[in-house]
């Protein structure tokens, strides 16, 4: 794998960002024989694991991929959710309205992108460059030219597009659209990963408590997650004020010193109203940066690339795509905003709220999940069927 690049000539697709969603794109572009460059600031992948849930729509399109299984194998299903308060089951949710994937995937996020990589890497050794930065960015209206810093010098790519995935704080999408604002939350939450002592196994579980809400979540090797919403943004919590802290809401012992993870974050939302710059796209992060409460955002960026390849491979063909870029942006943003429409209601569901009024919802949650009518709607919403699947019409190849 290239570790830093020479100046070379035109290329189909260049992808700003090697996370899942770029990785993603530049495997599904390159089944299709395009030439593809992935251009990585980092030097190596990071070892932190933030986003682990991978949705039943997702585990289609990375199955038609041939990435699925691989996954699957290294990961943990998780096939339902159980909700607690102040001790007492409240209600349980399976999830199982996908007949293909009946359950959430958690992989940590180090073994997704290994996976993910290593896919690409079979398709084209040198497709990954990394210490590769950005540093700027010119479309003519024919192709896009890009120049990025690397340690053996500058190199520059002229590209027939250019698609960005580099994250939340994303230079090109900052470029491209300066003065895009964000809309900040109320909400602040710590989260870290522990031995896994409860005897839960594979369920995700919500403890709907009147300080916040603590979620958990298992992992490969005996793991749990635990995310806890904060009455403050974090100033250096330790892990044993986490786990001090788990325990006093839940009265779920967790033991501090079989921490692997520790992570505060603070929640805003910012939307592009723009996906499609000329022949610049944003996806993922850098074009809809959604609360992580759902853990609807890794996934909604695989969305997003599994329904704009086939549309990258038409105009490779010759075919013409002038509808066809406007309708991918029009939905794509359509379904950002009804995924971050959702994070806010599970942000709303693990607020503080009084004890008598948090029995109170409690009680008329657990009667609403009785109807399977309602059940299989909250449960489409958890699991993120309820977003339109990518269009078929330009379909991409299988992984051969």
């Amino acid at each position: 794998m290239a570790t830093g690049a020479a100046p070379m000539g035109r290329i189909d697709v260049g992808i700003v960002g090697a996370g899942p969603v770029g990785l993603f794109l530049g495997v599904l572009l390159l089944q299709q024989g395009l030439k593809v460059r992935i251009l990585e600031r980092r030097e190596g992948r990071s070892g932190r694991s933030r986003a682990i849930g991978i949705h039943p729509p997702a585990l289609a399109v990375l199955d038609r991929a041939g990435l699925a299984g691989p996954l699957v194998s290294g990961g943990i299903r998780i096939p339902k959710g159980v909700a607690y308060s102040r001790g007492r089951k409240v209600a349980e949710l399976p999830f199982q309205g996908d007949p293909g994937f009946p359950y959430i995937l958690a992989v940590p996020q180090p073994v997704t992108e290994q996976v993910l990589e290593q896919a690409v890497v079979a398709l084209d050794p040198e497709a990954v460059i990394r210490g590769a930065d950005v540093r700027s960015l010119f479309d003519d209206g024919g192709a896009v030219t890009i120049r990025a810093a690397g340690p053996e010098g500058d190199a520059t790519f002229e590209c027939r597009f250019l698609a960005a995935a580099d994250g939340a704080h994303s230079l090109v999408r900052r470029r491209l659209m300066p003065r895009l604002g964000v809309r900040p939350y109320p909400d602040s939450y710590l989260m870290g990963d522990f031995a896994d002592g409860t005897g839960h196994g594979n369920q995700a579980v919500l403890y709907l408590e009147p300080d916040g809400i603590v979620e958990s979540f298992p992992l490969p090797g005996g793991i749990r997650r635990w995310v806890a919403r904060l009455g403050a943004p974090d100033r250096g919590s330790t892990a044993g004020a986490l786990a001090a802290l788990i325990t006093a809401r839940t009265g779920v012992p967790v033991d501090p010193s079989t921490t692997t993870m520790l992570s505060a974050f603070e929640v805003q939302s910012r939307i592009a109203p723009r996906m499609v710059h000329g022949r610049v796209m944003l996806l993922g992060d850098a074009a809809h940066e959604i609360s992580p409460i759902g853990g609807q955002g890794m996934n909604l960026g695989w969305l997003d690339a599994a329904s704009l390849a086939p549309v990258i491979g038409a105009a490779h063909r010759g075919e013409r795509v002038d509808h066809d870029l406007p309708a991918w942006e029009k939905e794509r943003i359509r379904a950002a905003s009804r995924a971050s429409f959702q994070a806010g209601l599970n942000m709303v569901l693990g607020r503080p709220m009084q004890p008598a009024l948090l029995s109170a919802r409690n009680r008329l949650f657990a009667s609403a999940l009785k109807s399977t009518a309602v059940a299989g709607l909250v449960e489409s919403r958890f699991t993120m069927r309820g977003r339109p699947s990518p269009p078929a019409a330009r379909d991409y190849p299988a992984a051969v």
